[in-house]
């Protein structure tokens, strides 16, 4: 049962001098180094993204490890410094995985209290010099399955639009298993791990199909055998994925950010009849529609990263909603970005698209914005306190 007021504490909604600095830092930082213009030539690299940034961004600021603790090569901050570090991203458009490694990968570790799989792979997530996804994670029934080898578990089946999925040095997998689903760590192979690129609207975020053909898998979690594995492995997944919301939910705010201040300043020097076209009544609503539509996201992605921080039971119910709010004002703020720059918002050459395409694939990521809405009244309705727990919402 979720209570309708939640205790968070206030303090946790406002930014701290540490977090104020490190965006201060990391906007000049993509300013100077990732600017929008530079991003057709980033796309059209085999990663897809400018690598050695992506070592930078975890060396000279540390953003991989800001939500790592000490004891695995973190910098052991919370949620709340990393969603900066992914609103900032998301302001820039920056395409590098963060939200596979980062958030997802590095989340499924820790929440699965596995000490020997986080000593192996969380520090070379912190230093950057291992790149990470999950697969299988939104599957109802898991495409893929695992069976004991003469060496080992091995995976074999298939799971589609796992992000960074072809690019990825190490895939955490929930493949099923005779007791049940079960938590993976793949490193994959070519001669035992087909990854086929998929060609989707949003480039700066690619996904691909993962077949696995009896790939070679260690298990994560509790041991074999223990009572609950399974259980325990789909509260870790799910406790992932609503901490992948809440940083979808900063990523848009910072995309939404972006785009309210590029027309903001475009409709300021575009005249039209002898006045800039800001001046316009019309045009005024417009964007004070999207200004009003900022700040409720912002207040929702505040709430579902202060719960991710502290790791307050409300953070399902947070993260929903701050998936449906935050999606929303998204979608409204590029198409305005679009429709209020004119013709050339229309260009190629023009970032704007490239904000329209993030917004429409973020909306759909982890689920509907009717999915989360069907979520939400199953946690907090009228029948929540005896009804069964509604599961995640799948993506389409």
């Amino acid at each position: 049962m979720h209570h309708r007021h939640p205790e968070i504490a206030p303090q946790l909604l406002s930014e701290t001098d540490e977090q104020r600095q490190l965006r201060t830092v990391l906007r000049d930082f993509y300013a100077e180094t990732s600017g929008v213009e530079d991003l057709h030539t980033h796309l059209a690299t085999p990663r897809g993204y400018d690598e050695a940034l992506w070592a930078r961004l975890a060396r000279e600021i540390g953003v991989h490890g800001l939500a790592v603790p000490e004891e695995y090569g973190g910098s052991g901050f919370t949620f709340a410094e990393l969603a900066v570090a992914l609103e900032e991203s998301g302001r820039a458009l920056y395409c590098g995985p963060l939200l596979p490694t980062v958030v997802l990968a590095a989340h499924a570790l820790l929440l699965s209290g596995d000490r020997t799989a986080c000593e192996r792979y969380l520090p070379r997530i912190a230093d950057g010099t291992l790149t990470a996804t999950v697969a299988g994670f939104d599957d109802g029934v898991p495409g893929v399955a695992a069976e004991r080898g003469s060496g080992g578990w091995v995976l074999r089946g298939q799971t589609d639009f796992v992000l960074d999925g072809a690019g990825a040095e190490l895939i955490l997998v929930r493949a099923g298993t005779p007791a049940g689903p079960r938590l993976f760590a793949c490193e994959p192979a070519p001669d035992s791990c087909r990854r086929t690129p998929r060609r989707v609207l949003d480039e700066t975020r690619r996904q691909a199909l993962v077949e696995f053909r009896g790939a070679p898998a260690a298990a994560v979690g509790a041991a074999d055998g223990a009572e609950g594995t399974a259980d325990g492995t789909e509260g870790a997944v799910s406790a992932t994925l609503d901490a992948g919301r809440a940083a979808l939910a900063a990523e848009q705010v910072g995309g939404s950010g972006h785009a309210l201040d590029a027309t903001v300043a475009f409709v300021a020097q575009r005249h039209q009849f002898g006045r800039p076209i800001g001046s316009f009544q019309a045009v005024k609503h417009r964007l004070a529609d999207v200004l009003v539509a900022l700040e409720a996201a912002r207040s929702a992605s505040a709430y579902a990263t202060a719960c991710a921080a502290v790791a307050s039971p409300q953070l399902p119910v947070a993260a929903c909603a701050a998936a449906v709010v935050c999606s929303e004002t998204f979608r409204l703020a590029t198409a305005e970005y679009v429709q209020l720059h004119g013709g050339i918002g229309f260009t190629w050459e023009h970032p704007a698209h490239l904000y329209v395409r993030r917004a429409r694939g973020a909306e759909v990521l982890f689920g509907t914005a009717d999915q989360h809405r069907a979520r939400l009244a199953g946690l907090v309705g009228p029948a929540a306190r005896t009804a069964t727990p509604v599961p995640p919402p799948e993506p389409q």
